[in-house]
């Protein structure tokens, strides 16, 4: 078998070589790159990541098991799969560190059409082109958009947002030009015209890729879908026998609509389109406008014209009257509202669409969209499902003035007009106008009434519905004209007025579904939710109506065919049933999510998700096992395959298809229903099968061990189906104790700030990633990239960055051991800690603290700004103070000596640094804990590091406070400096000079031990508005009342300390320091010094603001400045 090519891919943004330019050589790339490859054999070699449950007798850990929805093996991973990868990754590295044991499974799906789909369009294109595709000629591959899909307005249905089609596509036609984009050889695209060709290449491959990665796998546990492995196949066979032989069966036969691709010949779930992918079905309800043929036919009446032309002269010509052999006509119209068909005052019709009429029977015909009208072929409205006949088609032009009978309306007659925006993709075409209930009809009627003439409409078709229509709803807000109302409240002045058209639209059809009262017809009286139903249903029961379903949105199959809705017997599974339901929504409950949006997706999700397509005709899968003829779809054997991995590697030797027996030397065919009701049900003793009783014993010692699955790691847009049937399995098939405990959904992931797509060469795969940065590096910047379910954002700069950053900091570590080894060169001791000590080692106790804390939150992000930023920030803060030292090139102040650094600080920042960033990079972990710390034992087998003590806060907020002075006082002086240059600035040049500094600057520096009056007075007050948590608001008269309104700083004070005491509570009225401020600047004044360095400060004098006066030691401005010193704000003075 060929290896997928090593080269960066055509597909990639980035090429090797523009990096290694960009970098000047790639040498430090390479150094980090030589230390992935070793840490990844030691890990092999060692076989860190198998992991059993514990024999009986043996101590039993706590364990964490973490899963990643298996990827579809139809091409390359990229970088977008590695983000979410990442989450469970990090995880999994933390949870080791926590001393549990710890299995990450990892397998590949290959179910379903995609790559049927994709090895029969490579057979037909071997036939048009070649076996070498040498006679392909070159044209322009660029497919057109597919027009925008409109959302719907049915306020019930739930708006799902598929960005993830776009990053499909890829620009190319031709599935042999897709490979070569993959970087496969052109000699071996052939192969693939194999579909079981894939499953043999793209899951090894990617297996290597993620070893590369450095991805915690446990790979025994490795496996490919479908009946090519037989074990796989079992479970998937016995999963469907327990959802199906249940006493409420959970999978069913029967009619239902669901997407269909007619090429196909079958269902066309998620995973089998092009796209689409999270298109739903949607409903609608075809309401029937007869057309009244007697008043276009009958003779010596002069009709009225459209543009010259007899109004319906289309309809009655003698070749259509022969066509339509006595059919009554109708005009079908979809709504989502058919309890508003009390009010019709016309339909609508789009002038430039052309539509069909179709024969229904020998006494209907329709017009509608050919669209629709190949949607209700197949729904056996029009009889034999999939066939249609057309009698005839017209322009809508043609239709405006037919005078029409409308179900439920008050008119006996109403009128076809003509509308601006009607769609050919969306419904019929056809548009029932209930002008008290719909914005559109309503301003859509305003505007034909006003300009009848340029619409081409007689003023009688419009002017007696445009006043005079009756109230069908009573809301709350909008009164019984809701349309009326809301088009006064959004300023809409036509039907070009779209955007405030489609918000007015929206918020009146949520207050009518929900807040509306019917006032007309049989029902009146009863809210909207409860009527509507019904009215549907006697409409359709009586004839002027029936159910029509289209897909939400364009669906295409991988097969290339526009997909419709169909109504065929199938075996669906019936999610949405009421108890099954209730059971998921008891499991979502007690499940950890991570993130209340996430909570909230689900529970939409369960709202609306309904009876789901189960099997399909052919594929690649497994079989029904009652009914073998059908396939089970690709989204239904993925829901609880979590539990086979946790036998996996008994089953199945190390090999994806199962061609090889695993530990427990069982045979697929020995796993019966039986055998795996006993493993994973705790049923009884098998009674006939020949596996020893000691192997099923240890089967199921390991699900037991390691189920209920801790966490699921997903991208969110996985919520709308595949999670949510995750619950709803293993609700149905297994006990509560061994329901999931926690789903973590994130983002997609941009790439360099734009979406990725294959189509504008803004894609990157995960093995591009690897060439051009490395693992870590790549790790790096994907868990800088971002933790929320907004989209994130991979730099590739912060790639390029880390490799500098990881190696650098690699270099200092290395030297710093070595100076430890030759015996403290480069200013570095032992003995007692000094102040600057034990400030460095509570700063290291509080990220050992805040990191956990971030790594348990699964906030990976801020894992990384503490373990790698902010550590290396502590330790260059600590280095300064310590020995001079800022950075590369940085030097000590010229004869000032220092005290160094404390060996065992630096050993232990080390060794911190190292496992709080084993998570994230953790070869480079590897490589320092074995090779340079030379631990007996891989990090894989550390544990979180333990802090030495409660991080002494005081000590920490007077470290701030010393680290700050100096930046504060350099600050204001370059302020004063540039004040006094724009003051200077008329003069003449030569006029200006500087002023003459003191030889030797010192520093005074006043520091207060006390609050001045008025504020401790205004505190006084402000305090005494405040209770239960609530100012009262009248601080101000009382401020006055007590003359400190004088002070014109009184108020700026005032509300500083308001918004303090919301935000922390009011212990923040007690402005006592955590710190001794003049003892903390008594043992700091030399770093003070240092700090100034570039104002040439030679000393610095340390002064009690409250000893300050005007009496010969002190001048004026010495008095002035103490006067403005606070505690925590000294003033200075330079003499």
């Amino acid at each position: 078998m060929s290896t997928i090519h090593s080269e960066v891919t055509a597909t990639s943004t980035t090429t090797q070589s523009d990096v290694a330019e960009s970098r000047k050589g790639t040498q430090k790339l390479e150094a980090l790159q030589k230390e992935e490859k070793w840490a990844q054999q030691k890990w092999e070699d060692e076989r860190i990541f198998e992991v059993d449950a514990p024999a009986p007798g043996e101590p039993s850990p706590p364990k964490f098991m973490g899963t990643f929805p298996f990827p579809y093996m139809n091409g390359l991973l990229h970088l977008g799969h590695s983000f979410s990868l990442t989450k469970l990754e990090f995880a999994c590295g933390y949870e080791r560190l926590q001393g549990k044991r710890v299995l990450f499974p990892f397998g590949f799906h290959v179910t379903g059409m995609p790559i049927k789909a994709c090895a029969d369009k490579l057979k037909k294109e071997i036939e048009m082109f070649g076996e070498d595709f040498s006679g392909y000629v070159a044209a322009n591959d660029e497919p057109a958009d597919a027009a925008p899909k409109e959302e719907s307005v049915d306020p019930t249905k739930i708006v799902k947002k598929h960005g993830k089609a776009a990053a499909k596509k890829t620009g190319l036609t031709y599935q042999f030009q897709i490979m070569r984009s993959m970087g496969i050889p052109n000699e071996e695209i052939k192969l693939f015209a194999d579909a079981k060709h894939w499953l043999y290449y793209f899951p090894p491959g990617t297996r290597e890729d993620l070893k590369d990665f450095g991805l915690s796998v446990d790979w025994r546990r490795s496996f490919f879908t479908t009946d090519v492995n037989p074990y796989f196949d079992s479970f998937v066979r016995w999963q469907f026998n327990t959802l199906h032989k249940r006493a409420d069966p959970k999978v069913k036969y029967g009619e239902r609509y669901t997407i269909y691709s007619p090429l196909d010949g079958q269902p066309c779930m998620d995973h089998d389109r092009a796209s689409g992918e999270g298109v739903g079905v949607q409903e609608y309800t075809g309401i029937k406008l007869q057309v009244l043929m007697n008043e276009l036919t009958v003779t010596g009446v002069e009709r009225d014209l459209v543009k010259g032309v007899p109004v319906g002269q289309a309809l009655t010509t003698p070749e259509f009257q022969k066509a339509l052999a006595g059919r009554n006509l109708y005009l079908v119209a979809g709504t989502l509202r058919p309890e508003t068909m009390y009010g019709q005052t016309n339909c609508f019709v789009g002038v430039d669409i052309v539509y069909g009429i179709y024969a229904v029977n020998d006494k209907e015909a329709w017009v509608c969209t050919p669209r629709s009208a190949r949607n209700m072929a197949f729904q056996k409205l029009f009889g034999e499902p999939g066939t249609m006949k057309k009698l005839g088609e017209v322009k809508g032009i043609d239709l405006v003035g037919v005078p029409l009978n409308a179900p439920l309306s008050k008119y006996e007659r109403v009128y076809t007009l003509p509308m601006e925006g009607v769609l050919a993709n969306k419904g019929t075409g056809v548009v029932t106008s209930v002008p008290s209930d719909s914005p559109d009809d309503y301003i859509t009627l305003q505007d034909l009434k006003k300009k009848a003439a340029y619409y081409n409409v007689q003023p009688k078709w419009v002017e007696p519905f445009a006043d005079s229509f009756p109230s069908i709803i009573r809301t709350p807000n909008y009164g019984d004209r809701a349309a009326e109302a809301a088009v006064k409240k959004f300023k809409i002045n036509s039907q070009k007025d779209k955007l405030q058209l489609t918000e007015a639209k929206a918020e009146v059809y949520k207050e009518g579904f929900y807040q509306g009262t019917m006032i007309i017809g049989n029902h009146a009286g009863k809210t909207v939710q409860e009527a509507k139903p019904l009215i549907r249903d006697e409409l359709i029961a009586q004839g002027l109506a029936f159910p029509y379903c289209e897909p939400e949105g364009m669906v295409m199959s991988r097969s290339g065919d526009e997909c419709v809705v169909t109504l065929a017997p199938q075996w669906y599974i019936d999610y949405g049933e009421e108890g099954w339901k209730k059971l998921a929504t008891l499991c979502l409950a007690d499940m950890e999510t991570y993130s209340p949006e996430t909570r909230h997706q689900f529970e939409r999700t369960l709202d609306w998700l309904n009876q789901w397509a189960c099997s399909r005709s052919f594929g690649l899968g497994t079989r029904l096992p009652w009914d073998p003829k059908y396939l089970i779809e690709s989204l239904s054997d993925s829901t609880i395959y979590m539990a086979y991995y946790t036998v996996a590697h008994m089953l199945q030797g190390g090999v994806l298809d199962g061609s090889k027996r695993g530990s427990g030397n069982i045979g697929a065919e020995q796993m019966t229903d039986e055998v795996w009701n006993y493993v994973l049900l705790n049923g009884p003793m098998p009674e006939t099968t020949s596996i020893p009783k000691e192997t099923l014993e240890k089967m199921r010692r390991e699900f037991e061990y390691f189920y209920p699955l801790d966490v699921r790691v997903s991208g969110k847009d996985l919520v709308q189906n595949h999670l949510t049937f995750f619950i709803y399995n293993h609700t149905a098939i297994f006990p509560q104790s061994k329901w999931p405990k926690g789903v973590r959904v994130n983002g997609h992931l941009l790439l360099n700030g734009e979406k990725m797509s294959k189509s504008t060469g803004n894609f990157m795969t995960i093995k591009d990633a690897l060439k051009v940065f490395g693992a870590d590096a790549t790790r790096f910047a994907l868990a800088d990239a971002g933790d929320g379910v907004e989209d994130a954002n991979f730099l590739e700069k912060t790639a390029d960055d880390a490799i500098l950053k990881l190696y650098t900091e690699r270099e200092w570590i290395e030297e710093n051991l070595a100076a430890i080894k030759e015996g403290g060169k480069k200013l570095l001791r032992t003995g007692a800690y000094t102040w600057n000590d034990r400030v460095f080692a509570a700063e290291l106790d509080k990220l050992v603290a805040d990191t956990d804390a971030a790594y348990k939150l699964t906030w990976y992000r801020e894992a990384l700004k503490l373990a790698f930023y902010e550590m290396t920030t502590a330790r260059s803060e600590y280095r300064k103070a310590t020995t001079g030292a800022t950075g590369a090139g940085s030097s000590a102040v010229q004869g000032d000596s220092y005290e160094g650094m404390h060996v065992e600080l630096v050993l232990r920042y080390i060794e911190l640094q190292t496992l709080m960033m084993s998570p994230i990079t953790p070869h480079w972990s590897e490589y320092i804990w074995s090779q340079l710390l030379h631990k007996p034992e891989s990090i894989k087998k550390a544990l979180w590091p333990k802090q030495t003590g409660t991080p002494d806060e005081g000590l920490l907020a007077a470290a701030a406070y010393i680290r700050g002075l100096g930046s504060k006082i350099r600050s204001a002086e370059d302020q004063a400096a540039r004040k006094e240059k724009k003051k200077k600035s008329n003069a003449a040049a030569a006029a200006i000079t500087t002023p003459t500094s003191p030889a030797e600057p010192r520093l005074r520096l006043f520091v207060a031990s006390s609050y001045p009056a008025w504020q401790d007075a205004a505190i006084t007050i402000l305090k005494s508005t405040y209770k239960d948590g609530v100012f009262a608001g009248t601080e101000k008269q009382l401020l006055a009342a007590a003359g400190l309104m004088k002070n014109k700083a009184v108020m700026p004070f005032v509300a500083g300390i308001k918004s303090a005491v919301e935000a922390d509570g009011p212990a923040a009225f007690e402005r006592k320091l955590a710190f001794d401020e003049v003892a903390t600047l008594e043992s700091n004044l030399d770093f003070v010094r240092r700090e100034l360095s570039v104002l040439k400060i030679k000393d610095v004098e340390l002064v009690k603001a409250e000893e300050v006066k005007e009496d010969g030691k002190f001048a004026a401005e010495d008095v002035r400045k103490a006067d403005m010193a606070t505690p925590s704000q000294p003033t200075y003075r330079i003499v």
